[in-house]
């Protein structure tokens, strides 16, 4: 509907397919080819999916790089009576992707924001990892850091779901062995795509066969829960303190007897995982 007739401005967040170009609903199609102006991270992406359903959308880009200054500009324009649809390059908006400020943005505003349900790579791959999803958490990509990884997966008591980069996934694969070799996992790679692969196994069996087999594309990491007792979690933190401490000069014995009684971990047993680590 356009402002020239006297209605209200608003958002419309339409989730895209994330890999095949017919995994998109009909009330997406209806609300792109209604919308004043479409915001879209790659308009060259977004341009292939409307040319392929006959949509002649007039495209903006909005990405991590202008987010916050085109949120203000699209704002401005919903006030005025424009209708603003928002896309990803793939999936759902705001989910690992661009869109945060423009939903904040239009609520502070009083703008109407409407939510279409569509494709997202997390619930396709928690789903087809074949893993428990009555209690699940999306934690989007793992940080950097070892220890932060360690932190993030160690004890988590519900199914995790991770965007992983293809470069990376031998390397976090590797940890993930070290640390808890019969974790339960699925590697789900390009999905709704040609070359669509699931791979389930324990954290072993499936660093072995990326650390053989590099991939590319994107993927999904689906990390079961962990089989650890309730305390593991506090013996993750306690070796983390341990690694800290040792790596600004403690002896690494002294300091893990020090923190054994501290935290009730026993000092035999973080002095293990801090050699298993190579501290």
């Amino acid at each position: 509907m356009s402002p020239a007739q006297g209605a209200a401005g608003r958002l419309v967040v339409c989730p895209t397919p994330i890999g095949n170009l017919e995994d998109v609903t009909l009330r997406v199609l209806r609300a792109l080819r209604d919308a004043d102006v479409v915001a879209c991270e790659d308009t060259r992406r977004t341009r292939i999916l409307l040319d392929r359903h006959g949509i002649g959308a007039r495209l903006v880009s909005f990405h991590e790089h202008n987010e916050d200054a085109r949120a203000t500009e699209l704002v401005g324009r919903m006030r005025a009576g424009e209708t603003v649809a928002l896309v990803a390059d793939a999936g759902t908006p705001v989910i690992a992707d661009p869109g945060f400020a423009l939903v904040a943005g239009a609520l502070r505003e009083g703008v109407s924001v409407e939510v279409l349900p569509g494709p997202s790579a997390v619930t396709t791959a928690l789903v087809a990892s074949g893993l428990p999803a009555d209690r699940w958490r999306f934690v989007g990509f793992l940080p950097r850091a070892r220890r932060e990884v360690l932190a993030t997966v160690a004890g988590a008591r519900e199914t995790l779901v991770v965007f992983e980069s293809p470069r990376r996934l031998a390397v976090t694969l590797g940890l993930l062995a070290e640390h808890d070799p019969e974790r339960k996992l699925a590697v789900c790679r390009e999905l709704t795509k040609l070359h669509e692969e699931v791979r389930r196994g324990s954290a072993q069996e499936l660093s072995r066969h990326y650390a053989a087999h590099p991939v590319r594309g994107e993927v999904v990491l689906v990390i079961a829960a962990s089989d650890e007792p309730a305390d593991g979690a506090a013996r993750a933190d306690a070796l983390r303190a341990l690694e800290t401490l040792v790596a600004a000069g403690a002896r690494p014995r002294a300091a893990a007897a020090a923190l054994a009684r501290l935290t009730g971990v026993g000092a035999n047993e973080l002095y293990r995982g801090l050699t298993r680590k190579g501290g």
